[in-house]
């Protein structure tokens, strides 16, 4: 394949246009890396007499399994993509009691 004599200006032309694209697509990144950066370092807002996140994080209404004694041989069942095949127990949950009039 014979290849066409090119002409130096026009080589110069399009390394200048690619550097100056590589140039504005690194200061946009730059830009908006910053722009995300200020937005992560603020404080949360929290209104008066809100319920505090770290309090409710770690709320349970006390029904919990272990899921550590829970066999680790089924793992498109840990996914919870597929129900588990091995019969598990039924967690024991004890109703509230129900007050009397």
């Amino acid at each position: 394949m014979k290849s066409l004599p090119t002409d130096p200006q026009s080589s110069m032309q399009r390394v200048r246009v690619g550097l100056t694209g590589l140039a504005t697509v690194l200061l946009l990144i730059g830009v908006a890396s910053a722009i995300f950066t200020s937005a992560d370092n603020e404080d949360p807002v929290v209104a008066d007499g809100a319920s505090k996140p770290d309090v409710v994080a770690n709320m349970t209404d006390g029904v919990m399994t272990n899921s550590a004694a829970l066999p680790k041989d089924e793992p498109i069942a840990e996914l919870g993509i597929a129900p588990r095949t091995a019969e598990t127990p039924a967690p024991e949950i004890t109703p509230y009691p129900i007050p009397e009039k």
